[in-house]
């Protein structure tokens, strides 16, 4: 009675989806195209290798694909003639226990329970004795990377001369934890993510089988969550069809998956753009009261935000599975009228935010101040206009009057920008080693502010009379000459004591008499003096002066040219007008961009075109 019953429940068991639809051959195996027809030549031209490494993410057929390529190694057909074939009956003696997982000569170890050395032994121990029904040997070590050292040592000959009757199939996924020595002894095949559109479709005919009906849209949004793993889709694919009784529609699939509407993530988007704080709190509010994940909302931004600058790339991106035909033409609309700073500046913001929203202690409340600093953003001006703003609010108004920002991508509803909040900082920049080493420079001058990233292309050029310098000289005239040649030998130690430590009383030519500054080194007048005479060829006469005070050090010298370099700058108009617009800014740094262009070649006011 008891054994009745037990078989009884055996024929009414159920099987989920992702073992009831495992491939049992390669044609039932989707995405690996490449892989089929490497080993389908390998068979034909008998250049099988003898050790295989699978590798790829969870669930897209690592251990499938070994258990096919096992049946197929051994596979002796129908009338027991066959020889290896990528294409294996599925009748065979040798592919039936295969298939069944008895078959003695298939032997499959997981290496996350069996990791150390005396595992591996035992393995090994049986290699040399041949098989007894099948025609290969066949040794699948799954998650192989979480063997110990020891235990791919102990592999490690073995896979080197294995002997003809066996071959070992290793899967993994973390590739880079195998160790080299091992991975140039085994053909390698990298099994891919399968793309959403295959994914969507295989559940579609899977579905049919199974007699659900599951809309396309739903399909898309299992597809979407698997990530390219057919297994993770195929345990959604079967939640999604318990979950609607057989009937899974799109709003089903999005309560399933913790997901917000698509086209209310536009929705959200779109308002966020037009600085609509109210109406996008609303929405996050909504989705997230329908179980809608704070963290997945924010990805889901950040993908339309992708989805959304692509489309101003490539058309091909209005193909994308996961955005329904409705969808398509509002994101090309939304697409043509936002520029690409905007996007820009809106991925990146979301970018930082996505992790603010993950670690916050209330994700929703991270995810609501993330999209309140977006609406307040929406009217900033891109860098080019705030560029000419500056720029003919100087020439226009002659220094006076007030500059009123419109950003790409926003509406008149928008919340309004401060500026002048104390935030900026005006920046100019130097990229030579000091003021006087200017041979003809070309400076730019750099507005940072919670308004703008950089107003670099306008103020070019503003310190050009100022910056102007004497060319260096050729020859050992100054110090810089000699840090110049410490510079090109890379003496780093050597050049950085010079720079901080001497201070020089004489300099003439193959003579350095200098003070030391405190801290110097006692032999830094020998080290160097042997320096020069390397590099120059000349004979060189370095000592130290306890005496005399010497003047500045290469170090205090720049500091005292930077600050009068900046005095000159903050002195130039144009420099006093962005400061008079951005309350709180300082002139900070000189950058001197583009030596080959001379002062003299400007003449007149600085236009606003020539730097757009």
């Amino acid at each position: 009675m008891i054994r009745l019953m037990s078989e009884e429940a055996n024929k009414t068991a159920y099987r989920v989806l992702a073992r009831k639809y495992r491939p049992s051959n390669f044609d039932d195996l989707i995405g690996h195209e490449a892989m089929v027809r490497t080993l389908s030549n390998a068979l034909e031209a008998g250049r099988l290798a003898h050790a295989f490494v699978l590798t790829g993410t969870r669930g897209i057929g690592k251990t499938t694909t070994a258990r096919i390529l096992a049946r197929g190694l051994n596979c002796t057909g129908v009338d027991g003639t066959g020889g290896p074939t990528v294409h294996p009956c599925g009748v065979c003696d040798n592919c039936v226990a295969i298939a069944e997982d008895r078959h003695q000569d298939v032997l499959e170890m997981d290496a996350a329970s069996r990791t150390g050395v005396d595992d591996i032994r035992e393995l090994i121990d049986g290699v040399r004795y041949l098989p007894i029904n099948a025609r290969y040997k066949i040794y699948i070590i799954d998650e192989v990377h979480m063997l110990s050292k020891n235990a791919f040592n102990a592999l490690l000959k073995t896979l080197e001369e294995p002997p003809e009757h066996v071959k070992f199939i290793f899967a993994t996924t973390e590739i880079r934890k195998i160790p080299v020595t091992v991975l140039s002894r085994c053909q390698r095949f990298d099994l891919k993510r399968v793309d959403a559109g295959t994914l969507a479709d295989y559940f579609g005919k899977i579905a049919e089988k199974e007699n659900a009906n599951v809309s396309e849209e739903a399909l898309a949004l299992i597809a979407r969550a698997a990530e390219g793993s057919v297994r993770d889709g195929l345990s959604l694919l079967d939640q999604a069809i318990a979950h609607g009784d057989g009937n899974v529609g799109a709003e089903q699939a999005r309560d399933m998956l913790g997901l917000a509407d698509r086209s209310r993530m536009l929705d959200l988007l779109e308002v966020v753009f037009q600085g609509n704080v109210a109406e996008a709190l609303g929405i996050l509010r909504g989705q997230y009261d329908r179980g809608a994940d704070p963290v997945v909302i924010i990805q889901d931004l950040l993908e339309l935000t992708h989805w959304l600058t692509t489309l101003k790339v490539t058309p091909e991106a209005a193909n994308n599975v996961a955005v329904s035909g409705g969808d398509v033409g509002r994101g090309q609309d939304m697409a043509s009228r936002l520029s690409m700073p905007v996007l820009a500046r809106a991925w990146q913001m979301l970018l930082k935010g996505l992790d603010e929203t993950r670690r916050a202690p209330s994700s929703i409340a991270a995810a609501e101040m993330l999209l309140v600093r977006l609406a307040y953003a929406s009217d900033l001006p891109t860098p080019g206009d705030l560029a000419r703003q500056v720029a003919e609010g100087a020439h226009t108004n002659g220094g006076g009057g007030h500059m009123a920002p419109n950003g790409g991508g926003a509406s008149a509803n928008a919340p309004v920008a401060r500026h002048g909040g104390g935030a900026a900082a005006l920046a100019v920049s130097n990229t030579a080693p000091e003021p006087a080493a200017m041979s003809a420079p070309r400076a730019q001058l750099k507005v940072v502010s919670d308004q703008s990233a950089e107003i670099a292309p306008v103020a070019a050029q503003i310190v050009q009379e100022e910056a102007l310098q004497e060319a260096r000289p050729e020859g050992v005239d100054n110090m810089e000459d000699v840090v110049d040649l410490l510079q090109d030998r890379a003496d780093v130690m050597l050049k950085g004591q010079v720079i901080n430590f001497v201070r020089p009383v004489r300099l003439e030519a193959g003579i350095l008499e200098f003070a030391p500054a405190p801290g110097a080194p006692a032999d830094l007048a020998a080290k160097l003096g042997r320096r020069l005479r390397e590099i120059t060829g000349d004979q060189w006469l370095v000592e130290m002066s306890a005496e005399a005070e010497g003047a500045q050090t290469v170090s205090e010298k720049r500091l005292s040219d930077k600050a009068a370099l900046i005095a000159a700058v903050e002195r130039h108009p144009l420099v006093q007008r962005i400061k008079e617009t951005f309350d709180g800014a300082t002139v900070v740094e000189v950058r001197d961009l583009a030596p080959d262009l001379s002062m003299e070649m400007i003449d007149g006011p600085v236009e606003a075109d020539e730097y757009e």
